[in-house]
């Protein structure tokens, strides 16, 4: 299990809308043996629903690290990290942006709302496992994350 520099463990926030990325995601995760909490959510509004601890996520574990899809539905990647690094409550959790845009805006786009990572996601099944493998490599195996906020 993976810790922030206070010891407590990271749980990791997935927001993505494709149950194949989900999916694969997921697979990654066991195949490099991440046992890290993870939990998913489907969409931007959820996302933000989670985050705030609302309504069925009122005792969500706040995630040490947010891999988000810039593409989804209600309410977009690009509004949440918006909303997310505007909120001293959600501004120091890493935001990993993993998604299929290689747009140059996107990409602008994303690190002018302070995203802290961009990753685009390949479409080859071993390659996409490489690039979750490496998200966790870098972020939890080389990254200090901030302590989680108590709640």
């Amino acid at each position: 299990m993976l810790r922030d520099a206070s010891g407590s463990l990271i749980h990791i926030l997935l927001v993505e809308d494709s149950p194949t990325d989900v999916m694969l995601t997921l697979e990654a995760m066991e195949q490099y043996k991440v046992a890290n909490p993870l939990d998913i959510v489907e969409d931007g509004v959820e996302a933000m629903t989670y985050l705030k601890r609302e309504g069925k996520y009122a005792d969500a574990s706040r995630p040490g690290l947010i891999i988000l899809d810039l593409n989804l539905p209600r309410k977009s990647g690009r509004e949440v990290l918006r909303d997310l690094k505007s909120d001293p409550e959600f501004m120091n959790i890493p935001v990993v942006i993993l998604t299929t845009s290689k747009s140059e805006e996107d990409v602008a786009r994303s690190y002018g709302l302070h995203a802290n990572c961009y990753v685009t996601k390949p479409v080859d099944f071993n390659k996409f496992i490489d690039v979750v493998h490496s998200i966790n490599e870098f972020w939890f195996g080389v990254v200090t994350l901030p302590p989680v906020a108590p709640r």
